[in-house]
């Protein structure tokens, strides 16, 4: 099973394309300002010696800046534009320049604590910010052709495996994401090396004596104890749940802790097991799924809590204090595509794009230059989005994932091919017996459920089409060259027709996507009681601009006898389709100086639902996904 890469797609719908053009216009252009005016770019020219002045910012703002050039990168394949590369390329050369002579890279370090290299993994995130330049040198070479990025970052991977590994020095990033950096890094070189120094990562983790307590033991940590001890001590005695590091990964069997280091590590682990075949992994993998399937938020968000900015026990999914983290849902569908690819099944891909059209969505404005950091699902009106934070890890985030997100829509093998996603494209593919396809994608989807795809292999051919059958999704049609296909729904969610392929078939898929209420689980406390509204992908709020009579800890759709319809609103959030109907609220005007009432009395009201992922965009008010 082979994901079809960026570079073989080309998205042309009104949903996500407008979306990478917004990203390519506002988006990357803003964040390259910020990273300017915060001396994020700066800290590089002073590391190289080019300017004068000391470090700026967080310690770990490099990876800020080489998630920025991910997203730049993939950009100039969607929407390629000489003077934006022309930036790029002055960025990158500061990078470059920074290097030292025997390939390390960190301007925090060489700035600041130039004789403390590796003392302090666990917090100081050398080798997490050595995994986004990694991820970013590929992503340029995959985009435009040039190696210098890549060589840059071959050179400081070279460096950390001659450093780290079994029979040498003992060491493991304190957040993950070196780990799937160096898978990228090993597939574009084909050097085993670094395929084998990130299943040393992935598989050293969790043993004891762990490197992490090691660290505790030295007075004079780079960035001192407290932050160390806060993280990874309980009672004076360490503590490794934090940071995925309590159990070797063929022993772990429940999310806990950081959920974006959580979310970075399981992705890197799919991976390795991929490659590899360790069923141990797989296993491991597959139970971790299970779990993250009780702490999950219906939008695709993880990690309730902003103590640890992550994860508590099962089914606690607060609402007005929801961390979710914008971070955490794109680590999510990280993980999500890596086990489809592993295990071929599309209950990965339901979590997917679950994620991917509202936990994640929604962590960036419409225009393209605000943000969320946490992504809760009710709000008294006191959440706004910000252009930038001091911590800055979703904007470059969000834009690398909106950049490159044709690369989760198909996927090959040597049987045929997958249609994960419905977007509106152009794909090319290898089918069966190396013969190229090019398939056609036309749809209105989210907003509707009929999909046209048109087959163009380069000659007739067999090979199977696997449809993803969302898991949302009760009925559906499909007819081939405008006659009904009776093929069977797999057991993995996949509709399999398996003919000789010839260029010009058609096949029009309609699937069914009516307004259905959603109920939690009866142990999420919050919500006992309450639901929420979906239609197809998209999960709904209730949000204070479309509903000034709304008291949103009360509103109630339990009597709306007259249904609840949809509009498709072209002028409104840049075009979607809204659920009206009629709702019922507490009266508290009845109230006055009383706090308790035998007998209070509601009042009709009309009511409005808009997609969550658009919530917060036409300025601050109070906001419910779940309701009476």
């Amino acid at each position: 099973m082979r994901a079809l890469p960026f570079t073989a797609v080309t998205i042309n719908d009104r949903f996500w394309a407008p979306r990478q053009k917004t990203n390519s216009e506002a988006t990357i252009p803003h964040e390259l300002t910020q990273c300017e005016t915060t001396g994020r770019v700066d800290n590089f020219a002073k590391a190289a010696g080019l300017m004068s002045g000391n470090f700026e910012g967080i310690f770990f703002n490099d990876s800020d800046v080489h998630k920025w050039v991910e997203a730049a990168s993939y950009t100039l394949w969607t929407h390629p534009n000489p003077a934006w590369e022309a930036e790029l390329d002055a960025v990158i050369a500061k990078i470059a320049a920074s290097q030292q002579s025997d390939g390390y890279l960190n301007t925090y370090f060489t700035l600041v604590e130039p004789t403390k290299r590796w003392q302090n993994l666990g917090m100081m995130h050398e080798l997490y910010c050595a995994g986004h330049l990694f991820e970013a040198g590929v992503a340029h070479y995959q985009a435009t052709g040039k190696q210098t990025l890549l060589d840059v970052a071959c050179r400081f991977a070279d460096l950390i495996d001659r450093t780290f590994g079994f029979d040498k020095r003992d060491g493991l990033p304190g957040h993950e994401g070196i780990e799937l950096a160096l898978v990228k890094l090993a597939r574009v070189t084909g050097e085993p090396r670094y395929m084998a120094l990130a299943e040393y990562f992935v598989t050293r983790r969790g043993h004891s004596p762990s490197v992490f307590e090691k660290e505790l033991e030295n007075p004079d940590l780079p960035g001192g104890l407290g932050a160390y001890q806060h993280h990874f001590t309980r009672d004076g005695k360490f503590e490794g749940h934090y940071a995925q590091a309590h159990l070797p990964i063929q022993e772990q069997r429940e999310c806990v802790g950081h959920a974006v280091r959580a979310m970075y590590l399981y992705s890197g682990a799919a991976d390795i097991a991929y490659e590899t075949g360790d069923t141990a992994i797989t296993n491991a993998l597959e139970a971790l799924w299970q779990n993250v399937g009780k702490r999950l938020y219906i939008t695709g968000g993880v990690g309730p809590s902003g103590h640890n900015e992550g994860f508590t026990r099962d089914y606690e999914l607060p609402n007005f204090s929801a961390y979710a983290e914008t971070c955490a849902s794109i680590g999510l569908i990280f993980w999500a595509h890596r086990m489809f690819l592993l295990r071929e099944d599309s209950r990965f891909v339901d979590v997917l794009e679950t994620a991917l059209y509202n936990g994640a969505l929604s962590g960036i404005s419409l225009d393209g230059t605000g943000f969320f950091y946490q992504n809760p699902l009710a709000s008294h009106g006191d959440r706004q989005r910000h252009e930038w934070f001091g911590c800055a890890c979703c904007p470059p985030n969000i834009a690398r994932l909106l950049a490159s997100v044709g690369q989760y829509i198909y996927a090959e093998s040597d049987e045929g091919l997958y249609v994960n996603l419905y977007v509106g494209s152009t794909a090319d593919a290898i089918a069966a017996r190396n013969v190229p396809v090019r398939l056609t994608q036309e749809t209105d989807y989210p907003w509707a459920g009929d999909v046209t795809l048109t087959i163009t292999p380069a000659r007739p051919v067999p090979f199977t089409l696997n449809l993803r059958i969302p898991g949302w999704c009760d009925q559906f049609e499909v007819r081939i060259n405008g006659e009904a296909d009776n093929s069977q729904l797999s057991a993995a969610g996949y509709l399999s027709i398996t003919r000789e392929w010839c260029a010009g078939d058609r096949v029009e898929l309609q699937l069914s996507m009516p307004v259905v209420r959603v109920h939690a689980h009866p142990l999420v406390r919050e919500n006992l009681g309450r639901s929420a509204l979906r239609r197809g992908p998209i999960v709904y709020c209730f949000e204070e601009a479309d509903n000034p009579d709304g008291t949103f800890q009360t509103l109630s759709l339990a009597n709306n006898n007259n249904g609840l319809e949809t509009t498709f609103d072209s002028d409104l959030l840049g075009g979607v389709t809204v659920i009206r109907g009629t709702g019922s609220v507490l009266n508290d005007t009845e109230w006055e100086d009383n706090l308790y009432l035998t007998a209070p009395t509601a009042k009709q009201i009309d009511v409005t639902a808009i997609p969550y992922y658009a919530w917060c965009n036409r300025g601050t008010g109070k906001m419910a996904v779940w309701v009476f």
